[in-house]
């Protein structure tokens, strides 16, 4: 398995290259880049003996079919966009890893009593329309058509987008998987944290994904001339939103478990000699107790309209997108460690404290993960990086786990 592990790392630096910015990776939903992306891991799918389709979304999956026509299908896979100047690996390892292990099915002619779906989903970051898993809520049948709505940057709707991107915004309902239809859905992910480099073990079994909530605050003072309007007479709203910043950060400092982001700020009007007059800032909160995370974002809540009426101004706050925490399967997950145990010398849990297409696909199939190391827990980063030596081991595991499920199946 070390030549097919070496193999995949060099697949993904290939797809490292097919970006929307030259010079650092960045692939945004429906982009040109995407489109590219989707069209060379289509490719390797295909060689691998699997047939392929684009959804009405962008997702890109890769049937390879069971043993008999009607056989439930199990999914496999990870997403193929990215965050800006993002690091290789968060995403497309587990399309890759699990378009390798197909590839090998198909060499020794192996046909399984259930059908494998790999799944290159089209959106799972969130970053051009500020709302994530795009891809996986479509397959899911959960995806609000009232995004289709949202505007990015340059003005362009998601709707608009979709259907330039060659997908049918008018068709999402189609691409919805049948739930009676599926076996479960496994996803190999990088951890994007530094605990399995501490327990120095290369892969590790995903327990539950966090909950997440991600809002938009809009802090309102006055704008004012930088060099005429006294310190006491001022209603500056970015000093109000670095307020709350640092309440963001000591809410989350003193919960134990929460994690909190302000990711984004934008100063309006944005001069040097212009008091701030509106400040729109985002806020990412997170916890494996979904009751925890909604106390501490209700309490923030009331913290940025303490901050802002304090300050004479006023404070917007407006929850983008909300999702909850959730388990992975217990039946699965076993059988995945079992797996595990073969190939390292510890089995090891540990909670995912990221957002992943996974969340929304245990909404209707079984699922588990599979964590792989990452070199200083560095993601959404370049520096992000893996082992060979711990893709080798996680191919091993997904290979072992599938045959263990079909022996069961």
């Amino acid at each position: 398995m070390s030549a097919v592990a070496r193999k995949i790392m060099r697949r993904i630096i290939a797809l490292a290259s097919i970006t929307d910015e030259p010079g650092r990776v960045t692939r945004l939903f429906a982009s040109p880049a995407m489109r590219r992306a989707n069209k060379l891991v289509a490719g390797w799918m295909r060689e691998a003996g699997m047939k392929t389709r684009v959804d009405a979304i962008g997702n890109l999956i890769g049937h390879y079919a069971g043993e008999k026509p009607a056989a439930k299908i199990l999914l496999l896979g990870s997403h193929l966009d990215t965050v800006r100047n993002a690091g290789k690996y968060d995403g497309p390892l587990g399309v890759v890893l699990a378009i390798a292990y197909v590839a090998e099915l198909s060499r020794q002619k192996i046909r399984l009593p259930f059908a494998i779906e790999v799944v290159g989903f089209a959106d799972e970051e969130g970053v051009r329309y500020q709302t994530a898993y795009l891809g996986s809520k479509v397959l899911a049948g959960c995806f609000d058509r009232r995004d289709l709505r949202r505007m990015d940057t340059d003005g362009i709707s998601m709707a608009d987008a979709i259907n330039q991107f060659g997908g049918d915004a008018a068709k999402l309902k189609t691409a919805r998987l049948n739930p009676k239809r599926l076996l479960g859905y496994v996803e190999a992910h990088i951890e994007q944290g530094p605990v399995l480099e501490k327990n120095k073990l290369a892969v590790g079994i995903v327990t539950a994904i966090a909950g997440q909530s991600r809002c938009q605050i809009t802090f309102t003072g006055r704008a004012g001339h930088a060099g005429t309007t006294p310190m006491n007479l001022r209603r500056d709203a970015l000093c109000a939103a670095a307020e709350f910043v640092l309440a963001v950060e000591k809410q989350a400092r003193t919960t134990t478990g929460l994690v909190a982001t302000v990711g984004q700020i934008q100063a309006k009007p944005g001069a040097s000699n212009v008091i701030p007059g509106q400040v729109n800032l985002t806020l990412d909160v997170r916890h494996q107790n979904d009751s925890v995370r909604r106390a501490a974002c209700l309490a923030l809540q009331r913290v940025a309209r303490q901050i802002a009426s304090g300050r004479r101004g006023q404070a917007g706050w407006q929850l983008v997108q909300q999702t909850r925490s959730v388990p992975c399967d217990a039946p699965l997950s076993r059988l995945l460690a079992e797996t595990v145990g073969k190939h390292q010398c510890k089995v090891f849990e540990l909670p995912s404290g990221a957002g992943h297409d996974a969340a929304v696909m245990g909404g209707i199939t079984p699922m588990a993960m599979l964590f792989i190391r990452c070199k200083g827990g560095v993601s959404h980063h370049p520096a992000e990086s893996v082992n060979t030596g711990d893709v080798r081991i996680a191919l091993a595991v997904l290979t072992d786990f599938v045959q263990a499920l079909a022996n069961q199946t």
